[in-house]
């Protein structure tokens, strides 16, 4: 039998730690592509203790990296170097060499986030000279170290006394230094070879395979799901930092994202639509090509609603409850659906314990419309593949998604769908299955909800035709054995030649011929 590729599937607050589409998405290529033994390579905000999911014995191995606890991931854990040393390593270092070495690519990197005419390789030489300090010098100390806090308060005032229509208090700059500290803290972790990186989203989570590429030249592959540029920018706007950290933010998550897809030698984008950020962000249209996600089309079958919803008119949905899924536009659409059908009732399934602030806000939504014998936030199912069949249709109200497992579970189930134009939601979708209405628009929502729920022949024919759309496109075989030749392409084209050119080499290409 031949050997398998190892491939390191790196990831951030999703697999294998906490659940959602991702999540499932990452389970699905750990237990069926056959070609690959996967290192998980899992980034969180804290330490995590246990593995939500039962991990294939395709799982050779498991890095967590806690980015943003109080301790540093390498006084948690170990990897791969004695901690004697790294501790010895700080006590020998050299203030001077931090001021005379890092100082200059600190500041260069710091110029590259707020001016994006800036080459993209001029980046990522600054992103591998920093790497390289950070083999023979300790991280924590350098960063936490006084001359590189002065650099990055007198460069960063620069750039506001250009602008001069903003300023920045101690505490934007003591943030923004924080972020810079915590989002760069894998530059410094020594990963394991492997033949392939696998990025499951194309931002900061790029640095352990940009360290692999620069050690080992492994090459790397970006799946994009929901773009991360766009769900960033859509979370930064809406947040009440200061103009000052919104920008810095702004600023350093699109430097990144150029910085992904420059160094990617593939782009597997989930959808179609996502290929314009890719291209808006620099990418190579050469490089990005679509695998849909596929479902178990076995498992997720028509089945019967349950004897105590029978009678009652119900509409479902498995939606962590967060921002992105616009719950709020959710339970808006519902109260829209009452006037009509006075007894509908959704149950809404999902971790509701996610952001506690924001739930808060559904609870406070719903009895203000006085929709608690409506509206449920049920709260996690252990059976997802019978999740669907205790609704007469489901809904999906996010404002932003890539190719949204629930749709395709929902119409595999043979249950319509109402859901937002977002994402890669019409590439699945149709008018044959269901509505599709714009985002945040709860007046259509409720009444697409109205008119399904009202005309029984409409709802089985959409529910018959949703479920033919995903046996004839959106299988988990189709969907395995596209990435397990995905992963083969990436290793036989390595062997022969770069997987693109940059565009001076394409450049003196054409010239010579």
């Amino acid at each position: 039998m031949k050997n398998k590729y190892d491939v390191m599937l790196i990831l951030e607050g999703t697999y294998p730690f906490n659940g959602g589409g991702v999540s499932t998405w990452a389970h699905m290529l750990c237990n069926k592509v056959t070609n690959v033994n996967y290192s998980l390579y899992s980034i969180n905000a804290d330490f995590e203790e246990k593995s939500k999911y039962d991990l294939s014995d395709n799982v050779k191995n498991l890095i967590q990296v806690p980015l943003w606890s109080p301790l540093e991931p390498k006084e948690l854990l170990s990897y791969g170097k004695k901690y004697y040393k790294t501790v010895n390593k700080k006590e020998q270092e050299d203030a001077t060499e931090i001021a005379v070495e890092f100082i200059p690519i600190f500041e260069r990197l710091l110029n590259a986030i707020y001016d994006a005419s800036i080459d993209i390789e001029e980046t990522d030489d600054i992103i591998f000279e920093m790497w390289q300090f950070f083999q023979n010098h300790d991280y924590k100390k350098t960063m936490k170290s006084m001359v590189v806090w002065k650099c990055f308060c007198e460069t960063v005032s620069k750039v506001i006394e250009k602008d001069n229509h903003y300023e920045a208090t101690l505490y934007d700059f003591t943030v923004g230094m924080r972020w810079i500290y915590r989002f760069l803290i894998p530059i410094s972790i020594d990963v394991p070879k492997v033949d392939v990186s696998h990025l499951t989203l194309s931002g900061f989570p790029v640095i352990p395979a940009l360290v692999l590429k620069y050690k080992y030249g492994t090459p790397i592959i970006a799946t994009e799901h929901g773009v991360f540029i766009r769900e960033r920018l859509i979370a930064i706007n809406s947040s009440e930092y200061s103009f000052f950290l919104k920008n810095l933010l702004i600023k350093f998550s699109e430097c990144i994202t150029r910085l992904v897809y420059y160094k990617s030698d593939m782009i597997l984008s989930v959808n179609k639509f996502n290929m314009s950020w890719e291209k808006k962000y620099g990418a190579n249209p050469n490089k990005i090509d679509v695998i849909y996600n596929g479902i178990d089309s076995d498992l997720f079958v028509p089945g019967e609603k349950p004897a105590h919803l029978k009678d009652v008119p119900t509409v479902v949905a498995a939606a962590r409850i967060f921002e992105l899924k616009d719950i709020l536009t959710m339970i808006r659409s519902c109260a829209v659906a009452k006037r009509s059908i006075p007894n509908v009732r959704y149950l809404v399934y999902g971790d509701n314990a996610a952001v506690p602030q924001y739930t808060k806000e559904c609870n406070d939504l719903i009895k203000e419309l006085k929709l608690e014998e409506n509206f449920i936030l049920a709260g996690y199912h252990d059976k997802p593949h019978q999740l669907f069949c205790e609704g007469d249709i489901s809904i999906l109200t996010s404002i932003s998604e890539g190719f949204p497992y629930t749709v395709l579970e929902s119409m595999s189930c043979g249950v319509p769908v109402v859901a937002t134009d977002v994402g890669g939601v019409t590439e699945a979708l149709d008018h044959t299955c269901g509505f599709i209405c714009k985002p945040k628009d709860f007046e259509s929502l409720g009444q697409s909800v109205v008119n399904l729920l009202q005309d029984d022949v409409l709802r089985k024919k959409m529910g018959e035709n949703a479920r033919k759309k995903v046996i004839d496109n959106f299988t988990i075989d189709k969907f395995i054995k596209e990435y397990e030749m995905a992963y083969e392409f990436i290793m036989n084209r390595k062997a022969q030649e770069p997987i693109y050119l940059n565009s001076h080499m394409q450049q003196e290409a054409m010239e010579a011929s």
